[in-house]
């Protein structure tokens, strides 16, 4: 262990981890420019490097793209990586109320403790915990994703019905193309460019982005409050502060962020939303979630930070990829002669180990950086006339929905639903439930028709279903999670009630 700390703290190694945060940081906070494709232009330049470099600079990127997307979300009102979903729900009216240079900063400071927690984690327990993945069948994504949905009850401030229907637009989208299980194609409309369904980022970006375009536009305010005119860029002192007063909901929501991590093919968002939902749960004052509660960032930050060393442990003790980025860097791996299981660690230990502890020095780097950075892209979003800044994001947009496979038809889907959001938006249908649909509606797909098609095979769908330990307890969060609400206000009509008659 000490060999690989000194192989990790190496001047080459740290100059990776620091080009490689701060790299990921920038393209992390660019709508579309998702954490896959950071991590996928920089794989061919790690194959003439020294393998734990190359996992290094890897890691480091990965890092700091998932960390960046939450300036978008902060500061535009547009997830920079689907991770960030839920920082937006709070980030932006946050920056609206003029302390966007705060939510930065506690962004910055809930991913810096939310990946040091999943690095740990991948450090010390990495085994154990990856037995978890193995438990884990079609039956139990299927209840898992169903799970994620239910949380659209609490994450649907004031109107529960529209946001289940919004979930609902969402799964619908989800359907578009050819199925999961299958292949049968539909609701194409013989449009051959549909037969891959539509995609997340340019979806993301239109639901998110354009709405926030053309308020920007049709309106005559500014569209981020200036508190005064000298502002740092960031608030470290009071963010110490509020952290520490949240420091349970900020070790939670990263312990929560470690666990979805080790599940193949949940990743950040699901992290962040079910973070989010629980921050909210057990907040005296869930009432301003989705007003700017500061518990609302830290739980999203903390979650989606931590899902990267919590994917990074099926990924080399089981080679089971936890999240897109994990399989471009599994591959990397296998390139590079490395080859991943549970002897990893005995066999090859000095690259793995000098790997996580380079990535935990990444995850320290990020503080700096992401300060720094968070303080001048501040600067500049609250500085930069509306004339000017509508032009750039609408550019932004466009060359993000192009550059994942440079489809022009991506940005047609990425304008059309954009608008389709903005319409939705006036009648009172957020977009979050309608992209968490989308993304948790393939999951809930495959899960459901392997585990049927598995039932029926044995002769017992309903235990199938409901005869497995985990998914029970899953079918009781899921219960709970759909009953709380009313739950909590009933209680507080009789506390308002008892406070009147006294």
């Amino acid at each position: 262990m000490l060999e690989s700390l000194v192989a990790a703290v190496s001047p080459l190694n740290l100059a990776l981890a620091l080009c490689g945060v701060m790299a990921g940081t920038i393209i992390g906070a660019l709508p579309g420019l998702s954490a896959t494709m950071a991590v996928a232009v920089l794989v061919p330049f790690t194959f003439t490097m020294d393998p734990a470099s190359g996992l290094i600079a890897l890691g480091a990127v990965y890092t700091g793209a998932i960390y960046g997307g939450a300036y978008a979300a902060i500061l535009v009102n547009t997830p920079g990586t689907p991770a960030a979903i839920a920082t937006a729900m709070d980030g932006f009216p946050l920056a609206k109320s003029g302390h966007g240079d705060l939510a930065v900063t506690l962004s910055c400071l809930a991913s810096v403790v939310g990946g040091l927690v999943g690095a740990l984690a991948l450090l010390f327990l990495a085994p154990p915990l990856s037995q978890i993945a193995l438990a884990f069948g079609p039956v139990e994504y299927f209840w898992l994703a169903i799970f994620g949905l239910s949380l659209i009850a609490t994450l649907s401030a004031g109107n529960t019905l529209k946001g289940l229907i919004g979930g609902c637009i969402g799964l619908l989208l989800s359907t578009v193309g050819s199925a999961v299980v299958g292949g049968d194609v539909r609701y194409t409309f013989g449009q051959t460019q549909l037969l891959g369904g539509i995609p997340i980022i340019p979806a993301m970006i239109g639901l998110y982005c354009i709405p926030v375009l053309i308020d920007l536009v049709i309106r005559p305010e500014a569209h981020l409050e200036r508190r005064s005119e000298r502002m740092a860029g960031f608030r470290l002192i009071e963010a110490l502060g509020t952290v520490w007063r949240s420091k349970f909901n900020l070790v939670r929501s990263a312990v929560i962020g470690t666990a979805v991590g080790i599940l193949p093919a949940a990743g950040g968002s699901v992290a962040g939303l079910v973070s989010y939902a629980e921050a909210k749960r057990s907040s005296p004052e869930s009432e301003r979630f989705g007003k700017g509660a500061k518990d609302g960032v830290i739980a999203s930050e903390a979650a989606n930070s931590a899902t990267v060393g919590g994917g990074f442990i099926p990924t080399l003790v089981l080679g089971i990829p936890g999240t897109p980025p994990d399989a471009i860097i599994l591959g990397a791996l296998l390139v590079q002669g490395i080859r991943t299981g549970p002897q990893l660690f005995t066999q090859q230990g000095d690259i793995v180990y000098t790997f996580v502890l380079g990535l935990i020095i990444a995850t320290l780097l990020m503080l700096p950086t992401g300060l720094v950075v968070g303080r001048y892209a501040f600067r500049l979003i609250i500085s930069v006339p509306k004339t000017a800044l509508a032009p750039a994001i609408a550019l932004l947009t466009v060359i993000g929905s192009y550059a994942i496979e440079s489809n022009v038809v991506h940005v047609l889907m990425m304008v059309s639903l954009g608008l389709a959001g903005w319409l939705l938006a006036r009648i009172g249908l957020a977009a979050s439930p309608i992209v968490l649909g989308l993304i948790l509606g393939p999951i809930a797909e495959a899960g459901f028709v392997q585990a049927w098609l598995i039932g029926g095979a044995q002769g017992n769908i309903p235990a199938m279903f409901f005869g497995r330990p985990i998914s029970l307890a899953i079918i009781a969060l899921i219960l709970l999670t759909l009953v709380w609400p009313l739950v909590a206000k009933a209680r507080r009509r009789r506390l308002e009630g008892a406070g009147s008659n006294g």
